[in-house]
């Protein structure tokens, strides 16, 4: 490993690539395993390839991982790293999304499948304040007998990696500590010993071998400037929201669809993207593009 610090696993590009792609169905499996306790004996990836103009889109869910656990389980998982407006609803939105696109047309309602959305927040939900404890699971409940559940083929859970510190509860060596652990520290040196039981084992095998993953993605130059110019775009869109062009956008203003693209073309340029690349993603002319880049010269 070169003298260069692991990338960041809350960059949702970074998290795909070391959860998301074929050959990480093991590493994957356990992790699950972990955050469902539930057996998960077979899982297949959608190992969708993710191309350069995909780290500088504003569609959710382009970084998701989605899985089928035990043949017919469907799951999606999802970091994110900055809060956006009513992600609550998101959720949801994109559950029943994943849960009714997986019926085919003939077939009862009986065929739908069981669906789960995992959400790994990099900061805490306003709702979930109040909660003291970092992983919450969602159900359809009755108000009075909530032990009652409507149905078991919906499940959402949150985990909030800011109160990790704060609500980390029993032994350190718990299966879900050790990766939430590893998630906000990914250098974390996980070491087994000869009185781990299987599942405990199991579970910091897989982290080493995420970590090897991350260590190779790490010293791939290329990956670190993918990985850089997908965290750029994020906050370069969370700032664009927080100070007026959101609205600017959704009302159809010119004048802030063009200041949002030029504020993205600077990051681009910044990370090294070609000036082609640039045009294509932005819309923007060759001689706005060549503008930007003499205003930088200037700076």
């Amino acid at each position: 490993m070169s003298n260069q610090n692991l990338l960041k696993l809350t960059n949702d590009y970074i998290f795909k690539r070391t959860f998301g792609y074929t050959g990480d169905e093991e590493i994957t499996r356990i992790f699950l395993r972990d955050i469902l306790k539930t057996d998960i004996t077979e899982i297949t990836l959608d190992n969708a390839t993710i191309t350069e103009k995909e780290l500088i889109d504003d569609k959710v869910g382009i970084m998701d991982i989605k899985a089928v656990l035990n043949g017919i389980i469907q799951c999606d998982i999802e970091m994110q790293v900055v809060n956006q407006d009513d992600i609550e609803k998101r959720i949801i939105f994109y559950w029943g999304k994943m849960y009714t696109q997986s019926i085919k047309k003939g077939d009862g309602y009986g065929t739908l499948p069981k669906t789960i959305s995992v959400l790994i927040a990099d900061f805490e939900l306003d709702n979930l304040k109040n909660i003291k404890k970092y992983m919450t699971k969602w159900n359809i409940r009755e108000e009075e007998y909530k032990s009652v559940i409507l149905t078991d083929a919906l499940e959402i859970y949150i985990i909030e990696l800011p109160k990790f510190v704060k609500y980390a509860k029993g032994n350190k060596s718990d299966n879900l500590n050790l990766w939430v652990n590893f998630i906000r520290n990914p250098e974390v040196i996980v070491m087994t010993n000869e009185n781990d039981n299987r599942s405990i084992k199991e579970t910091k095998i897989a982290i080493n071998e995420a970590q090897e993953k991350l260590k190779k993605l790490s010293e791939d130059e290329h990956e670190r400037a993918l990985a850089d110019l997908r965290e750029k775009y994020i906050r370069d869109q969370y700032s664009i929201e927080k100070y007026g062009y959101k609205k600017g956008k959704e009302e159809g203003k010119e004048e802030g669809k063009e200041e949002k693209a030029i504020q993205i073309a600077k990051k681009m340029l910044e990370a090294g993207a070609d000036i082609e690349f640039v045009i294509n993603c932005t819309g923007l002319s060759k001689e706005v593009i060549e503008n930007i880049i003499k205003d930088n010269k200037r700076q």
